[in-house]
């Protein structure tokens, strides 16, 4: 079975080399005001081994940076185009249009304008796919999966149940799932639970007639796989993780936050 590498996290780690993120958008401007420092953090995940490579989207939109959002969408897809191998992928990110981790205070289907509106620029900026990703309301997972599949560009969805495993149990987030197939959509993943936890909601998409993929966070930093622990020994007890993640049918795996390119190179050892 091939295994393709997804690469690792892109905000926490510019915080990590010394972005000054701040709320409400963290690192959106970060192809903007240090799109050096963005450049060779993508470079440095290709020199790892990733495959797919996810532009710094994630934050770069109208309701957060208002005027300048598309301005910052299309450098940062620029740079991780620049940065990435000519066989490379780049995946456009679209998250939740609020707090990830906070699914009540989501709009859920009334966000479907603004998805609209990153996709299509996404589209526009050269994606090869778009990676709607991280994703604990149904409502607002459904609506920018159907806007991203509209643009005509590969979908894929990654769902989330929070950092601790405390948004959605398994099954709530099979059921999202599987009412997400009839948008088109071509890969479901999960991201975002700690590599300790995750391994249970892996389970719960799997068999559904989709392909699947596993992107975790590092877990809590006394666990040693992440957030600044970056030898190799954390890095192998991360790729020993997503081992299982593989053995239970995922054929895409990379790093979620608290991740970096160690991780992603301990990835490429075991499965690339």
């Amino acid at each position: 079975m091939v295994v393709e590498i997804l690469d690792g996290a892109i905000g926490t780690e510019l915080i990590a080399r010394g972005f000054p993120a701040r709320a409400p958008d963290w690192t959106a401007r970060a192809a903007v005001e240090a799109p050096d420092l963005l450049g060779e953090l993508h470079r440095d995940y290709a020199r790892a081994g990733a495959t797919i490579h996810t532009a710094n989207t994630f934050r770069t939109q109208p309701r957060l940076l208002r005027a300048g959002w598309r301005d910052a969408l299309d450098a940062s897809v620029a740079i991780v185009r620049g940065a990435a191998l000519a066989n490379q992928r780049v995946a456009g990110s679209i998250a939740p249009v609020s707090d990830c981790y906070r699914p009540d205070l989501s709009p859920g289907a009334g966000a479907r304008e603004e998805h609209r509106q990153v996709a299509s620029a996404l589209a526009s900026a050269g994606c090869d796919l778009l990676l709607c990703e991280t994703f604990a309301n149904e409502a607002e997972a459904l609506v920018a999966a159907e806007e991203a599949v509209q643009t005509g560009l590969p979908t894929w969805l990654s769902l989330t149940a929070g950092p601790f495993a405390d948004l959605r149990t398994p099954r709530s987030l099979r059921g999202i799932a599987k009412r997400a197939l009839s948008t088109g959509i071509e890969r479901l993943l999960v991201n975002c639970v700690a590599a300790s936890l995750i391994e249970p909601y892996v389970d719960a998409i799997v068999g559904l007639g989709v392909p699947i993929g596993v992107y975790a966070n590092a877990g809590d930093r006394e666990e040693g796989i992440g957030w600044g622990a970056t030898g190799r020994a954390a890095a192998e007890a991360y790729a020993t993780f997503a081992e299982r993640w593989v053995d239970a049918g995922a054929t895409v795996v990379g790093g979620c936050c608290g991740t970096s390119p160690l991780h992603i190179a301990a990835l490429v050892e075991r499965f690339g």
